[in-house]
């Protein structure tokens, strides 16, 4: 059976409203079910899967989502490219709440989760750059094609959660070279490398953090709202990002294995 998609989604539940005659695939990995069943639709000509990382219904708080079974998941479907929105929390003051920032850098301060496929045997896959760059070229175009300045790179702390920092890890954060914050772009990223992915993050600020500027603190409930305020820029962005990648993968991302021996057989 050859692939069932080419390109993946991981996301929220507003890309689901403009899927036409979509699949539903329940797809079984060795680390249990993914997030939720997988749906592939056709998207500017290519076949895409489309994955809520909390789950349709919200259920996984960041630090219980399922990714080692997600990117598993995805790839042995046949997906070898995942553009991945995030919502961030910015700790810049000129990243305020609607902006959008493709990072080419992240810092994990999480602990505790399940960070690798390779648990046997002394595999060490390279990680300097954890983003594929030309899907953060793609999604830069697609951007500009909106009129929308999206941020050229940037760090993208990632912190355990759920909980928001306080502002002293906020002003931290920010101190030693972080652009945006969130709780889920790590292990996401590392396990789509380690699967020899292209990867690429999309993130839009909902908020300050707490320690930018001295203000009012984060609440979910401002998180949520201005993300659904730019759930269609951020819809019509990723559906054009879909349609202008290159089904040629010329980025280093297929060679991220190359010359490593391991000790499972990919999917």
């Amino acid at each position: 059976m050859g692939p069932q998609a080419e390109v993946a989604v991981i996301g929220g539940s507003g890309l689901y409203a403009l899927l036409k005659d979509a699949t539903e695939h329940r797809v079984e990995t060795p680390y249990g079910p993914p997030s939720d069943p997988i749906m592939v639709a056709q998207v500017a000509g290519r076949a895409v899967a489309f994955l809520p990382r909390h789950g349709r219904d919200h259920r996984f708080p960041p630090h219980r989502i399922p990714y080692r079974a997600n990117l598993w998941a995805l790839r042995s479907l046949g997906v070898r490219q995942i553009l991945a929105p995030c919502a961030v929390g910015g700790l810049r003051p000129e990243l305020g709440p609607g902006t959008f920032v493709i990072p080419d850098q992240l810092v994990d301060r999480t602990s505790g989760r399940a960070q690798t496929y390779y648990d046997q045997g002394a595999v060490h896959v390279s990680f300097a750059d954890p983003y594929c760059p030309r899907g953060r070229s793609t999604v830069l175009t697609a951007t500009a094609a909106h009129g929308i300045g999206a941020h050229d790179g940037g760090t993208m702390v990632v912190v355990e959660g759920p909980r928001f920092s306080t502002r002293a890890e906020s002003r931290w954060y920010s101190a030693i070279g972080g652009a945006i914050i969130n709780m889920t772009g790590h292990p996401e990223a590392v396990l789509a490398r380690e699967l020899a992915l292209c990867y690429t993050a999309v993130a839009l600020v909902t908020d300050l953090d707490a320690g930018v500027e001295g203000g009012h603190a984060v609440t979910q409930e401002e998180v949520f709202r201005v993300f659904g305020e730019n759930t269609t820029r951020l819809r019509n962005v990723l559906l054009d990002a879909v349609g202008r990648l290159s089904a040629e993968r010329d980025c280093p991302c297929p060679h991220s294995l190359d010359g490593i021996k391991l000790p499972i057989d990919l999917p």
